[in-house]
């Protein structure tokens, strides 16, 4: 008896589990199992629309994070010959990256599918229309994965740099994607006076999470001009060796700083874009930024920013004041009304007071720069030979220029985007800005209200309040 009655408890038992079972799946007919790109299953409703599965992520390489890094390719982006990449991190059905042994055959588990690759903007309605989170407080603060929504524009990354910066400019290039770019993948723009080598391109190419270009620079641009005295010029270098000026002595520094002034934004490839990030090697970002620099500069119409500013090194200027007076006698209809004449100059531009926006850190509109005032006031500075025969750095010019050429207004500083260039860093003044955009720096280190800096000048120029605890840094 005994027996019968758990034979009878077991059928019991059983018959409910396998009328669960059927309950289960009865009340489940809407969703299946699929693989997605990650090879990983999901749960997904039958009728929701491949590219409305959930966000993909992308990480600081553009690359999906459970993906492996391919390091002769990148998404969205060319090879070091021109090879275009595709968004899922291979090249197009049938090419191959030089150098890499890869064959960019595309993936069976990609191939008739709808669903967005890894990198791609995720689908929202209106999305040139998503407002930028400057604040907290604004929508999407905190949303730092993923592609970013809202529009782009015609913008790059540029950086002047040798074969032997590979190593230096793939930190700086981490510490761009890492903090802003994964999330908008803007070109990048290298220029060399000599062609760059597959070691450099495929390092920076694997790095950026827009479209690498590599330019070399023309021989024009990177020499010296005729009505140069060469005898003169070497007589300056010997003197400022002597006097342990630094870069004194140095031909390619003044070739590059003219570079910097007058002929980067000039440059085949640089003529594509409207809008240009400078990115030096060896530099760092402490803090998220969370909105778009570029798009902040068009909606606000800026024409230039900085993070540091300082004055220049008076024994490698001693003439160019004299320069930019004969330039503003000559051309008195390009100077701007309402200009930054007083953070120039004390006495209303009798004397030149040496301040300058640091170039090495620079956001700022090309059209600008290639405009008609800009070209002659540097054209006017070259002519009279400073570049050689003194050591004009590009950051004075480029200040001067702004100051000048530009309606104060047009000039805007990046308190948000901190920076380190050796020796100076820019950390944000106040606590709680810190916290809010996570940097790391060090608020002792930031130079913006110690007496060598001209931040200061700035803000009282153009009635700024000056942000909340900079008494304390003074």
């Amino acid at each position: 008896m005994a027996a019968g009655n758990a034979r009878i408890v077991r059928y019991i038992v059983f018959a409910a589990f396998f009328l669960g079972v059927l309950y289960f799946i009865s009340n489940n007919q809407g969703y299946r199992i699929q693989s997605d790109l990650y090879n990983v299953g999901k749960t997904q409703p039958v009728t929701q629309p491949l590219e409305k599965e959930q966000p993909i992520l992308n990480s600081g390489s553009g690359l999906a994070s459970s993906e492996p890094l391919d390091t002769g390719a990148k998404l969205g982006g060319t090879s070091s010959d021109g090879v275009k990449i595709g968004g899922d991190g291979i090249g197009k059905s049938g090419s191959t990256v030089p150098g890499s042994g890869i064959s960019n055959s595309e993936s069976d588990s990609t191939k008739g599918s709808t669903r967005p690759p890894p990198g791609t903007p995720k689908q929202q309605t209106d999305l040139g229309e998503a407002a930028m989170a400057m604040t907290p407080n604004d929508h999407g603060w905190n949303d730092m994965l993923g592609t970013a929504p809202g529009p782009r524009m015609n913008a790059t990354f540029v950086t002047l740099a040798r074969n032997s910066d590979v190593w230096e400019i793939a930190r700086s290039i981490r510490q761009v994607e890492d903090r802003f770019n994964r999330r908008y993948n803007y070109d990048w723009v290298f220029l060399n006076d000599k062609p760059f080598d597959e070691t450099f391109k495929k390092v920076t190419t694997s790095l950026v999470s827009g479209k690498t270009h590599y330019g070399e620079i023309p021989h024009e641009h990177w020499s010296f001009p005729e009505h140069i005295d060469q005898e003169k010029a070497k007589k300056v270098r010997e003197d400022m060796a002597q006097r342990k000026i630094i870069y004194g002595d140095s031909i390619s520094y003044r070739h590059m700083c003219r570079f910097e002034s007058g002929f980067f934004f000039r440059q085949e490839l640089m003529m594509n874009y409207e809008w240009y990030w400078r990115v030096e090697p060896s530099i760092e970002l402490f803090c998220d930024i969370h909105y778009d620099p570029f798009r902040y500069m068009a909606e606000h119409k800026k024409k230039y920013s900085f993070v540091l500013s300082l004055y220049e090194y008076v024994e490698t200027i001693p003439t160019l004041w004299d320069s930019v007076k004969k330039f503003m006698k000559n051309y008195p209809e390009h100077i701007a009304e309402g200009n930054s004449m007083g953070f120039l100059s004390d006495d209303g531009g009798e004397t030149y007071n040496k301040c300058h926006f640091w170039s090495n850190f620079e956001v700022g509109n090309l059209e600008w720069l290639r405009s008609k005032p800009y070209i002659d006031f540097f054209e006017s500075l070259d002519q009279d030979g400073g570049f050689f025969y003194e050591r004009w750095g590009d950051a004075p010019v480029h200040s001067i220029a702004a100051g000048l050429l530009l309606p104060k207004e047009d000039i805007h500083f990046f308190n948000d985007i901190a920076y380190y260039h050796v020796p100076f860093t820019h950390c944000p003044t106040g606590e709680q800005t810190r916290i809010d955009l996570r940097c790391h720096c060090n608020p002792k280190e930031n130079f913006d209200w110690k007496g060598y800096s001209c931040t200061s000048r700035y803000f009282d120029l153009n009635k700024l309040d000056k942000p909340q605890g900079y008494e304390e840094q003074e």
